[in-house]
């Protein structure tokens, strides 16, 4: 593509809301979409974008620099982008959850709060880095520790997945204490680019959610003791990892299912143009298709009012019904999100199942079905098989 056609992201405009300053971005992020996925590539062009528009800083505080956003609020992003660009949407998604941390977790640490007005002066872009080793998708568990001489840390950790590792400007990791501290006993750790070097372990060659280059590396950092978040990750956890992550990556399968529910929308609607006034085979399939996207919604927003209600009380977030009902949120989401993008293609039939179709939904499909493996459904519904044992039965609606 040559420079003549790339699209220019346009500069925030003083009084833009979140959500003009998103379709901006959206907008960018659609067009280069399929080339994304067909390279596959990172979505350069919609964080390009997403600087111009300085949304990557929105969670931060405004005196550190940011726009102080609601949850919801950024869940609104990921919601948009997610129509446009799965990839692009769960960069961002990924991006906003270590934010969170850094922002809840950070107070009062002068290096945190260093870093954050950096994020937001330079629009930097965090990676994520949980799963390492063998422990595979267990982020509750490190194998490599935090190690502290000459009054520097130093870690070096064989990370099997860094999402967009070798684009990032920074990588938030989590590590165990201290070289005798337990694989349980965790912090979260802030690197940014200067400290660290990443040595690619394998690559990333997927059904879909390609342009997020989720490939493994050997991260070898070098930092102060400062970029430790003085909260351990346990609480850093529970508080804030688990629901910004279920809460986040949730919006962006809504958004996939949003957009392949429009596509839908727009293949019933040609086919009744053509159908001299009978309702089109797809028609029922696309009332489906609207009734689930609607229930996916609603679960979204029901636990988002619950977390932004409680975000502020440790006592509430740790109740069990509260980990319970955040937690099954990432399983009846991302269930309901495959669900509903498997009945958009049902209702624009063989044009939904192309490749090649204006109303083709099959890169929806692909990306969409990652998202019962991103911390794998199972695994989240053995571990609460426990609490499902001692969990009451309502017996009435209003229980």
């Amino acid at each position: 593509m040559n420079d003549s056609s790339v699209a220019r992201p346009a500069a925030v405009h003083v009084g833009a809301t979140f959500r003009e300053r998103s379709v901006a971005v959206a907008a960018i992020a659609a067009l280069y979409a399929a080339e994304v996925d067909s390279v596959p590539r990172f979505p350069a062009e919609a964080f390009a974008a997403a600087k111009a528009q300085r949304l990557l800083g929105i969670l931060v505080p405004p005196h550190l620099g940011g726009d102080g956003a609601a949850v919801r609020e950024v869940a609104d992003v990921c919601y948009r982008l997610g129509q446009a660009c799965s990839s692009a949407a769960m960069i961002y998604a990924m991006h906003q959850v270590k934010v969170a941390c850094l922002v809840r977790h950070g107070r009062g640490s002068e290096a945190i709060e260093r870093l954050l007005r950096r994020l937001c002066g330079e629009q930097l872009l965090l990676a994520s880095s949980t799963t390492e080793g063998q422990g595979g998708g267990n982020v509750r568990s490190s194998e490599a520790a935090v190690e502290r001489r000459d009054g520097k840390i130093h870690l070096d950790r064989r990370a099997s997945v860094i999402s967009y590792g070798a684009l990032a400007d920074g990588i938030v990791t989590t590590a165990r204490r201290a070289a005798d501290a337990d694989s349980s006993d965790q912090v979260l750790v802030a690197f940014l680019k200067e400290d660290y070097t990443l040595t690619r372990l394998q690559g990333w060659n997927t059904l879909g959610m390609r342009g997020t280059c989720s490939e493994g590396y050997t991260l070898k950092a070098t930092g102060s003791p400062g970029q430790v978040l003085p909260e351990p990750y346990e609480t850093i956890h529970a508080r804030t990892m688990v629901p910004c992550a279920h809460l986040f990556w949730g919006s962006v399968w809504a958004g996939i299912a949003a957009g392949a529910t429009a596509r839908a929308q727009a293949f019933v609607r040609h086919a009744a143009r053509h159908a001299g006034g009978q309702a089109p085979p797809g028609a029922p399939q696309l009332t489906h298709a609207l009734l689930k996207l609607r229930t996916l919604r609603g679960v979204l927003a029901d636990s988002l009012r619950s977390y932004e209600s409680r975000m502020d009380d440790p006592k509430a977030l740790g109740a069990l019904d509260f980990q319970s009902q955040i937690t099954l949120t990432k399983v009846e989401v991302s269930e309901l999100a495959v669900a509903t993008v498997l009945t958009a293609m049902r209702a624009c039939g063989l044009s939904g199942y192309r490749c090649d179709s204006e109303f083709s939904v099959e890169r929806q499909l692909r990306d969409v079905l990652s998202s019962p493996l991103m911390i794998n459904n199972d695994r989240i519904l053995a571990s609460l098989a426990g609490t499902s044992l001692m969990a009451p039965v309502p017996t009435s609606l209003s229980d």
